[in-house]
């Protein structure tokens, strides 16, 4: 396991939680194409203008949306992350709270594409891997 990618990821999510838009940036290839939880609704988001447009939107709706980070999985230019995110609903007032994984493809030390799924099969799966590749270290 590189402990290179996996430091990576640890500080794009702790960029998140400090709203630190210019360090997460910094972690994003400029042709980097993501696949948020709500993708499906809106699509993807592209370039850093695309991730710049996603930041606002997701602080808009929860000003106070957070990550916990849990389990890593590195398999090279590959990452699975198990995450545990949070935020109260401006407005609203009411807790969002979910589990999540999210799946990162990083090349040249830059992360060119995530995407967050409902479980670790389907992240896995978004980056060509499977259950079976993921637990064969084990």
């Amino acid at each position: 396991m590189s402990q290179e990618n996996v430091e990576r990821t640890y500080r794009a999510f702790e960029a998140i939680n400090r709203r630190d838009l210019d360090a997460y940036l910094a972690l994003m290839d400029d042709d980097l194409e993501a696949v948020p939880r709500v993708g499906f609704m809106e699509g993807s988001v592209r370039g850093h203008d695309g991730i710049r447009r996603w930041w606002r939107s997701l602080l808009d709706v929860f000003p106070d949306f957070t990550v916990e980070v849990g389990e890593v999985r590195d398999f090279g230019q590959v990452m699975v992350a198990a995450l545990h995110v949070r935020g109260t609903g401006l407005g609203s007032d009411v807790p969002a709270e979910d589990r999540l994984w999210c799946a990162v493809r990083s090349r040249q030390g830059k992360c060119i594409w995530w995407g967050n799924f409902d479980t670790e099969a389907e992240a896995l799966e978004a980056v060509g891997l499977s259950e079976q590749d993921a637990h064969a270290d084990s």
